[in-house]
């Protein structure tokens, strides 16, 4: 199993600490069935700045240890990228990372609001060859006050990837109830840990796929999995036609 959106690097962000935390990561993304994982430390988000080089090395470097340690986990480079305009240009002057050197891109929103000129920005990556790839949508505040924003970027090409966690019911009920409309409207296209952590943001892998399929029936978790390894392998992911989400209640602020 191939997890695409993981703080497992150390010292490069909020995730793993030092070394030893990235370890103790390792084991559990292991025990959890993950054999593969795109390291996606924050870029650009304001706090942080991870240039592709450092990720590449930190990743090389924990790979070492990993085998050093017996463990079987293989780490990939990759960045969670916070939006911002120069996006595609800073993509050409190789200033950033897709995931895994792959036309795919991890594009994290801000938490409170979809940037007005995203749309603009991902028709331009994907005219460049790139698929703009979400990152956890389900928890921007503007998404679930208005989940059509996600669908006609969906409808637009974009993919998206759902937290592990958010399915798992560990964000809460509501964010849990509100993850689970994404999925039925098919305007989610993999699931990912965004683990940073083994104490408050664990991997929770089998936990999101037992809820999937509980809901929804074994495909669905299949297809979902088996895209994050078409992702890997470069190539096309499958995808059922969007469906616009009904408005419902407010969601509060996460």
């Amino acid at each position: 199993m191939i997890d695409i959106h993981c703080h497992i690097l150390p010292a490069l962000d909020d995730g793993a600490g030092d070394s030893a935390d990235s370890i103790e990561m390792a084991r559990a993304a292991v025990r959890q069935g993950i054999r593969t994982i795109i390291a996606t430390p924050h870029h650009n988000n304001g706090v942080y700045k991870n240039e592709p080089a450092a990720v590449r090395e930190a990743a090389n470097q924990l790979n070492k240890r990993l085998i050093k340690e017996d463990i079987p986990l293989h780490v990939l480079p990759g960045q969670e990228i916070r939006i911002y305009g120069e996006v595609e240009q800073d993509l050409a002057k190789q200033q950033l990372l897709s995931l895994n050197d792959t036309k795919h891109i991890l594009i994290e929103f801000p938490f409170d609001h979809v940037p007005r000129y995203a749309e603009q920005l991902f028709y331009d990556l994907q005219l460049k060859g790139y698929i703009p790839v979400i990152a956890h949508p389900e928890r921007n505040r503007e998404i679930r006050e208005n989940p059509f924003l996600l669908y006609h970027l969906v409808e637009k090409g974009a993919a998206s990837q759902i937290t592990s966690g958010s399915l798992a019911g560990t964000f809460g009920k509501q964010l849990k109830a509100f993850s689970l409309r994404l999925v039925e409207a098919n305007l989610i296209h993999t699931v990912a840990s965004d683990a940073h952590n083994v104490k408050t943001r664990n991997f929770h892998t089998q936990e999101a796929l037992y809820v999937l399929e509980k809901e929804f029936g074994s495909e669905l978790p299949y297809m979902l999995t088996e895209n994050a390894e078409l992702l890997l392998r470069n190539q096309t992911i499958f995808r059922q036609p969007p469906q616009p989400v009904k408005r419902r209640k407010l969601f509060g602020l996460f």
